[in-house]
């Protein structure tokens, strides 16, 4: 492999200019500009290769000693990276929340490298930080749809913050609640506050035993994070089970005061809009008057489902979600933007002055800096790529892209409750749905004896289980799978195929091809012949 001069000359060249015109840097950016989906068709191979072999391409801990050139270190990458990673453009590619990304991001990406601004201070991001500020707002105005006069007050205000950037969904939510515990637990008297006198002096001075917060089953895993980093406990994670998908309000307020009858002090119930596994939204007014009764923070995590709220059509479906106390949305979902955009928006602007932190050389007390009141500190621009966005797709554009994504969930749903040999696990409330594989003669199995339909259940569960991973390693579609509960199975958990319909690229007819090898994988399978078979049906 060719290396490189060490020497300061050479160094500074790959600071200032590349190597030439024809490099194969050059050749990938190019290939890239012009057609991404078609860069990565070419250059990502199907998935036929282990994770343990593509290991073997990482295996050293030594940084090499001798620079190489970048050609050679493109070249590199092409074999042992791109070679090996997933093509999330794919129209096929339906079983994660990535999609496809507009061509114009590449672009701006460069650009928003090449400034390498940092968004904790106002000193390297003079005109970020108010363009953060702005993206900030328009997300709150989305929401809480305020007048004109409180965004002119609240939207540059050094002592304010409408919310903040966060590098994704769990950085959002843990800074929301966050924010709830040091407004709850804050100075009081003599006492000075949860985040100068700690949590042992907080429940003391407060005479509580423990802090929780609330949530249905279906829960983002980042809860868990949350209540472990702030140091409330994983104990005091109240997973309230959801057969309906859903955590419904007599749930909240029968469990919420259970919990506090006891000693306890619940600190926030947390409204689903668009659960990660099956994209169910919480009963957020309802959920919302039971917080206010209950005395704690409403926080709605819309990682995947705020961008619903572009949509005239369907905007209903996060009704109550304008009286949360704070929100979590991820750009990098159903906006469009590329990995590493996520926010919490505050209802009232002076909430995460409860997080606020200053230093001498930077955050000082009356700055503009983002970095008081975000729990990150250095940060790149990604804000750029959201107000990018915002102009150039607008709202009505987000709205055509939303509604096109939960009428196809919509399309796709009705294909497999009408086929004979599919089960339809969840309807899609938004774009998400659920379903797996299901022989023509079980299609009573939700009637039959518990004992007789769980076994049976085992085996539909094995065989979902086989048939996703035969179908990822084919490498010509994606689905995902996980385990839910199911309220005509006894509210028994069963393993489902897991489908996201978010990306603009596919059609009806790449749905109809993957349930086809879904099937057709299915019919050679020992398990599927046995189910199918005349005399197991009577049998069971």
């Amino acid at each position: 492999m060719a290396k490189a001069d060490v020497s300061l000359a050479h160094l500074f060249r790959v600071f200032t200019k590349p190597e030439h015109d024809d490099s194969t840097l050059a050749k990938i950016e190019r290939h890239l500009s012009d057609n991404v989906s078609d860069f990565l068709s070419q250059h990502v191979v199907t998935k036929k290769t282990s994770l343990e072999d593509i290991e073997q391409d990482f295996s050293s801990a030594s940084v090499p000693d001798s620079p190489e050139f970048v050609s050679t270190h493109a070249e590199d990458l092409l074999d042992k990276l791109v070679a090996h990673s997933v093509n999330t453009y794919s129209p096929t590619f339906i079983g994660h929340m990535t999609s496809a990304l507009p061509y114009f991001h590449l672009p701006l990406s460069k650009l928003m490298v090449g400034l390498n601004q940092n968004l904790v201070k106002i000193e390297t991001s003079k005109a970020f930080t108010p363009l953060e500020r702005q993206t900030l707002g328009m997300l709150h105005n989305l929401i809480y749809e305020q007048d004109d006069e409180f965004y002119e007050r609240y939207l540059h205000s050094a002592s304010h913050a409408l919310g903040a950037f966060c590098s994704g969904g769990t950085i959002a939510n843990i800074t929301a609640l966050w924010v709830a515990r040091n407004l709850l637990l804050g100075a009081d008297g003599e006492f000075s506050g949860v985040s100068k006198a700690g949590l042992v002096a907080a429940y003391r001075h407060y005479n509580i035993d423990n802090l929780g917060i609330m949530s249905s089953r279906r829960g983002h895993y980042s809860l868990g994070k949350t209540v472990d980093v702030l140091g409330i406990g994983r104990d005091n994670m109240l997973s309230i089970d959801s057969p309906k998908q859903v955590l419904t309000p007599e749930q909240a307020l029968a469990k919420g005061k259970e919990y506090q009858a006891q000693g306890n002090k619940l600190l926030a119930i947390i409204g689903i809009a668009g659960t990660t596994e099956t994209g169910h939204v919480d009963p957020l007014s309802e959920l919302a008057d039971v917080a206010k009764e209950l005395g704690c923070w409403f926080h709605v995590d819309a990682a995947w489902g705020g961008a619903t709220l572009f949509s005239s059509t369907y905007r209903h479906k996060l009704a109550g979600i304008e009286k949360a106390d704070s929100v979590t949305i991820d750009a990098h979902k159903q906006m469009y933007v590329p990995m590493g955009a996520g926010m919490t928006i505050f209802k009232d602007p002076t909430a995460s002055s409860a997080v606020r932190h200053h230093a001498q050389y930077i955050l000082r007390e009356g700055s503009k800096d983002l970095g008081a009141t975000t729990l990150e500190g250095s940060r790149n621009g990604m804000a750029m790529m959201v107000y990018s966005s915002f102009h150039i797709l607008g709202r009505r554009g987000y709205e055509l892209l939303i509604d096109r994504s939960i009428e196809q969930a919509q399309s796709f749903a009705a294909m497999i409750d009408e086929h004979d040999s599919f089960e339809l696990m969840t309807s899609p409330m938004l774009s998400l749905l659920t379903y797996r594989l299901r022989p023509k003669v079980l299609q009573d199995l939700a009637s039959l004896d518990s004992r007789v339909q769980h076994a049976i259940n085992q085996q539909l569960d094995e065989l979902t289980v086989s048939i996703q991973k035969q179908q990822r390693e084919a490498g010509k579609s994606f689905v995902s799978r996980t385990r839910i509960e199911i309220e005509q199975y006894k509210n028994k958990p069963v393993t489902v195929f897991r489908v996201v319909l978010a990306n603009p690229l596919t059609s009806e007819d790449d749905l109809k091809a993957i349930l086809k090898e879904q099937l057709e994988l299915a019919t050679s399978h020992d398990i599927w012949q046995r189910l199918s078979s005349d005399s197991y049906a009577k049998t069971a």
